[in-house]
Parts: C-alpha cells; structure tokens; sequence
C-alpha cells in the first residue's frame, strides 16, 4: 500500500502541547511501517490553521490522491486534517473516489471501511459542535461581566436620582434615548450621566454606549435658544 503523511500546526504551543510536527511524523511512520505501507512523503503544513482547506501542503497532498498515485492518507489526529465538518465530507468525497483510505490514528479510525467512515464523521461533528457550544458559553460570560461592570460603574455621587436632587431639569432626548428622557442633577458630572443611562442599558441612536460627549451634546440643545 501506498501511502502519504500529513502533518500541521497552527501555533507554537501546539507544539508544546505535545502536537508538534516532529511527534506527529514519528507517529505516523510508525503506523506506516505496522500496515507495512510504503510512505512515499509526509507533507508539512507549519503555521497553518485548519479553518480551510486554502493550505500550500494540503493543497499538494489533494493533488496527489486525485492523480491515483497513493492509495491511503495517514494523520495522527482528525483535526491535523480539518476541524470543519464540511470540509472533512468534501476531503472523504474526494478519498471515496480516488479509492484513498483515511487513516487517523489518534482515534483509530480507517475509511477503508464503512463503519470507519460513519464514525469519523460523527466525531468530526461532534467536535464542531463543541467548539461552538464553548464560543457561545464564552461570548455569554463575557456579556455577563459588561454588564455587572457598568452596573457597579455608578456609586454616591454619581447616582442620578431626582429624590436625592435639590434641583433638576427635564430634558427630552426623543431618538437620543429610545423615545425616553435624561433628568441632568444639578451637582452631578455628565460623566455620572452617561454611566446611569448605560447602567439602565439605554443606548444612544446609533446603538454604541452612552459617554459624556453624547449627554454634553443634548444639554447643550436642550437649553440652548429656541
């Protein structure tokens, strides 16, 4: 049997992680010479991210199954290959073709047979799913912090509150806050302002957070000649 290698990393510390090119290609021609395979070439992707298939060494490596030349590809992880499920079901269209066996040994998976091919794609699903599901978990924390941060922004004198004010006045704002109105206390910074109005997640008319340009800009037109 002929067969290729491939071999990527994206980033330094994949390599300390114990994925670096040099472990990789030990592992794989190790399974070559158990399969007693003949390894015509391990082809190096370094630096690359697996977000697409646009790569100088899988490029080559797709060239070689699509001209019958080797008849199985050899990775130490599925992800080495591909970490989009879209991508693995074009690189296994491609292999089914051509009659190229996909050989993944960290999951000790062969696509020379149908169970092989059912399972890799399973798992290649499954771990997209997981990749999502943690982006969608991290953008919700992150949200979460924003706003307990502008919540705790505003403290003593920064509270615009019309029951603590000796003075205030009523300054309509119409687009500037969602059809509601600013109340400017006599003693307290626009800054305070700017930071109560985002505290009650009030946005400004172009959506961005409120800060004191903006209140300055309406008191401004507010009292300014009629």
């Amino acid at each position: 049997m002929r067969a290729i290698g491939y071999v990527r990393v994206s980033t330094d510390r994949q390599a300390e992680l114990g994925v670096s090119l040099e472990a990789q290609e030990a592992k794989i021609r190790g399974m070559a010479t158990v399969q007693g395979a003949e390894l015509l070439e391990v082809i190096v992707d370094g630096g690359e991210s697996a977000k697409n298939l646009n790569r100088p060494g899988l490029q080559r490596l797709l060239v070689l199954a699509d001209s019958g030349k080797v008849e199985a590809v050899i990775a130490a992880k599925l992800d080495r290959l591909t970490r989009s499920v879209k991508d693995l079901c074009s690189l296994l269209e491609l292999f089914e073709k051509r009659n190229v066996a996909l050989i993944s040994l960290a999951e000790s998976l062969d696509t020379a047979s149908a169970a092989g091919r059912l399972v890799i794609t399973i798992m290649a699903a499954v771990s997209q799913w997981e990749r999502e599901a943690i982006g969608e978990r991290t953008r919700d924390a992150l949200r979460h912090k924003r706003t307990r941060r502008s919540g705790s922004a505003i403290s003593g004198s920064d509270s615009v509150s019309a029951r603590t004010a000796s003075t205030s006045n009523q300054i309509p704002a119409s687009k500037e806050c969602s059809q509601k109105s600013v109340t400017c206390v006599s003693g307290h910074t626009m800054r305070g302002i700017a930071a109560a109005l985002n505290r009650q997640s009030l946005r400004n008319r172009r959506g961005s957070p409120w800060r004191l340009e903006h209140v300055a800009r309406i008191i401004k037109q507010a009292t300014g000649p009629r």
